[in-house]
């Protein structure tokens, strides 16, 4: 695989606390990579600074060999680096297919001028993002919801509302910020075997979550976050056994987390 999104010494401080403090990592093409942390750690700065939401005080961005450090987040969003929120943002009062076919409005080729005169280019960009919106939907399962409004939804299906509009455009990478966090605990389900069909499917996604446990199921390669750092990096298994992770989230020494480890052999 290749390297879609390289972050090398991303910094960030508010009246001086170092909220990131030279954190570096990459996502490779076609993977789903975790990043999590305790409380603190600098997770939500870095998707932020990441996505354009907020900007950085340092480091480098490269998004599919293309800089994208410092840029404003609509520019990133049209490089091919897409995000939802920890908060649903849909629109309740419109059908499902309404809301993704907003979601890729400002990304296709039709001016309003086409929409005007219903111009050849108009035709095939609507024919092009209802055949999309159709795909989507079934990858996450919402089907028989399609011409319903979105309000009518549980929380979690509006989570995936939000990430299937996320990925409308055709996307290089989708950001997602705490996809579970609210969740029902019957929806997390649901929304762990959309995420590993549409990535089957070859999207490739970056995850915020507390959830350890959804993203020890899901993720291939999971980042530590911990007071601004990395600190430590590998597999779903590397991580759960790694005792400085077990320090950052549960306040056990290295010495103590490795003789439980021991313990537990």
């Amino acid at each position: 695989m290749s390297t879609i999104l390289e972050v090398t010494d991303l910094r960030k401080s508010y009246a001086g606390v170092h909220a990131l403090d030279g954190v570096s990592f990459a996502v490779e093409a076609g993977s789903v990579t975790g990043l999590i942390g305790p409380n603190g750690s600098g997770k939500s700065t870095a998707i932020d600074c990441i996505s354009g939401f907020q900007k950085r005080d340092g480091g480098r961005i490269v998004l599919a060999g293309n800089d994208i450090s410092g840029q404003p987040a609509h520019h990133i969003a049209r490089a091919g680096l897409m995000r939802t929120f920890q908060t649903v943002r849909i629109y309740e009062r419109l059908s499902l297919r309404d809301n993704l076919a907003i979601a890729t409005q400002q990304f296709d080729p039709a001016t309003w001028v086409d929409e005007f005169f219903r111009t050849r280019r108009y035709r095939l960009a609507v024919d092009a993002a209802e055949t999309r919106a159709r795909q989507l939907v079934e990858l996450i399962g919402l089907q028989r919801y399609y011409d319903v409004e979105t309000g009518i939804l549980s929380y979690g299906q509006k989570k995936l509302v939000a990430l299937a509009a996320a990925l409308m455009p055709h996307p290089k990478i989708v950001v997602l910020d705490e996809p579970v966090a609210g969740v029902n605990p019957s929806r997390i389900r649901e929304i762990e075997v959309a995420l590993a069909e549409l990535n089957r499917a070859g999207e490739t996604f970056l995850i915020v979550e507390h959830n350890v446990e959804f993203i020890t199921n899901l993720c291939h390669q999971v980042i530590v976050l911990d007071q601004g750092r990395k600190l430590a990096e590998g597999t779903a298994h590397d991580i759960h056994h790694d005792p400085r992770v077990l320090e950052a989230y549960l306040g056990m020494t290295p010495e103590m987390a490795a003789a439980e480890m021991r313990g537990a052999a």
